[in-house]
């Protein structure tokens, strides 16, 4: 599928959105993760047939669209709300009605926070490795209760440095393990291998990544509990963190309940009971010094964190299906492009 992009005006800022197929074609939206844009979906969208109408946009602060400031204390918000405002141009979406979304990583946050805020909008949603509804990290159990650290080693004051300072500095090599290609690599994908002629492409979307306090990592705050870090109110990873971000009731009891099915991989490095992101995990590994054991920070089990309130989404009228891939690791759709597709193709009704 051709694919072009198109710049909106939306919310008061200019989004850049890769738009492909025909206008009276079926509408799907694609939200891209953290540190990609949308044509990190362009393995999956090469596969989709000429009837399919796309429209992936690049979220404020990656790929093409404009660098505005990303306001933490909202959550998701932010993202959310400028995605929303999309479906309603008829440049993009010239069909009235509710549209399928698949959502990537952080862009499944996004849509969680779509379901609860602007319900009606989406006919089914198929999640990939989604943000856990309660955040990324500092959480005690599947319910999400807090822990005495108070979210500490969260947010943007989290980030590794130097992956961030080799973004801004477009660093295309793999000299070192934190430069963006050899992050790549070994988080985003399971394989390196099924990366494939698109590595550079996919690259890309992650050297498209604005740095700074309003957009990625964000800022940080010093905090006494382990490992003495916390999440600021600025930024992108502090809109994951979990005192901003709890998604869990309101999804669990949105007003509207589209189909979910939800696909992971069960090597997946960034998001998962064992997450190598999450500085509790990392703490009880010894790879962190000065953990001070699980009764106080322990890791968090974002996958039964997700499928706990799945569960109640179901339980409350919904419906979910949970899809593993084995041997994959963060991003089916690259990894497993094939299944991915027919997936989304399923619930497109085709």
């Amino acid at each position: 599928m051709e694919t072009r992009d198109l710049r909106v005006q939306a919310r008061g800022i200019t989004q850049n959105v890769l738009v492909g197929g025909p206008e009276d074609g079926t509408p799907v939206l694609l939200v891209h993760g953290n540190c990609s844009s949308a044509q990190f979906w362009t393995p999956l969208i090469r596969r989709l047939p000429g009837g399919i109408r796309v429209v992936a946009p690049d979220l404020r602060g990656y790929g093409r669209s404009e660098t505005a400031p990303v306001d933490a204390t909202r959550g998701l918000s932010d993202f959310a709300d400028d995605v929303a405002a999309l479906l309603d141009d008829r440049s993009l979406f010239p069909q009235d009605g509710p549209v399928v979304v698949a959502a990537h990583s952080m862009g499944g946050g996004v849509v969680m926070r779509m379901l609860a805020d602007h319900p009606g909008r989406f006919s089914a949603v198929l999640l990939e490795a989604p943000v856990s509804p309660y955040g990324f990290g500092g959480t005690r159990d599947l319910e999400g209760a807090l822990t005495t650290a108070d979210c500490a080693g969260t947010g943007g004051g989290a980030a590794n440095p130097d992956f961030v300072a080799r973004i801004q500095a477009g660093d295309r090599s793999a000299d070192a393990p934190t430069s963006p290609l050899s992050v790549l690599r070994s988080a985003y994908v399971a394989d390196p291998a099924s990366l494939g002629e698109d590595e550079q492409l996919l690259l890309d979307t992650v050297l498209s990544t604005a740095i700074g306090d309003d957009n990625y990592p964000g800022d940080g705050t010093t905090v006494e509990s382990w490992p003495g870090m916390g999440p600021g109110n600025r930024g992108v990873l502090n809109t994951m963190a979990p005192n901003h971000f709890n998604v869990a009731d309101a999804l669990a009891g949105a007003a509207s309940k589209p189909p979910i099915v939800w696909v992971r991989g069960d090597r997946d490095a960034i998001v998962s009971d064992t997450s190598l992101f999450d500085l509790a995990y990392l703490g009880s590994l010894g790879a962190v010094p000065g953990w001070p054991g699980a009764e106080v920070c322990p890791p968090q089990p974002m996958v039964g964190q997700t499928r706990a309130v799945l569960q109640r989404y179901a339980a409350n009228g919904g419906s979910f299906r949970e899809v593993v891939y084995d041997n994959c690791g963060h991003s089916p759709h690259i990894e497993r492009p094939a299944e991915v597709t027919a997936e989304l193709l399923a619930l497109l009704g085709h």
